[in-house]
């Protein structure tokens, strides 16, 4: 089995690769980490250019996996990382079927109610969408 762990610097997102390491620790484990380009703090990309800040997100991404992959070598359990560029849903799910993996792991936050609605949900977005079965971790 192949799966695909998806990473946030969360403990909804660490607690998904302790999932992956802990139940599927002979299995091949790919981790990614989604660079959202959208995604900045206010007025980062008028200061810094929007070249310059993917680079720097992406650079915190490998940082970020470079610390899954320690993590997951304290636990016993080898695995793979790659960044991809875009909406975190949207990539996961074509990633997962692009490789044609068997199992997405995913972190949720547990929100619900409005902030669920305001906010939204990769983790949902992903079970909804994605081409093979998806757990969810909190």
């Amino acid at each position: 089995m192949h799966l695909l762990v998806a990473l946030d610097d969360s403990e909804p997102g660490w607690a998904a690769l302790e999932f992956a390491c802990t139940e599927h620790a002979d299995d091949d484990i790919t981790v990614i980490h989604a660079v959202d380009p959208t995604s900045s703090g206010y007025g980062e990309i008028a200061h810094v250019g929007p070249s310059d800040l993917l680079e720097r997100q992406r650079e915190d991404a490998k940082e970020l996996l470079a610390e899954a992959k320690d993590r997951a070598a304290e636990r016993g359990c080898s695995i793979e990382t790659d960044v991809t560029v875009g909406q975190p849903a949207d990539t996961i799910v074509d990633y997962a079927a692009d490789k044609e993996l068997d199992l997405i792991v995913v972190g949720s936050h547990g929100r619900s109610g409005f902030s669920r609605v305001l906010l939204g949900s990769v983790a949902e977005r992903v079970a909804r969408q994605a081409p093979v079965p998806v757990t969810i971790v909190r």
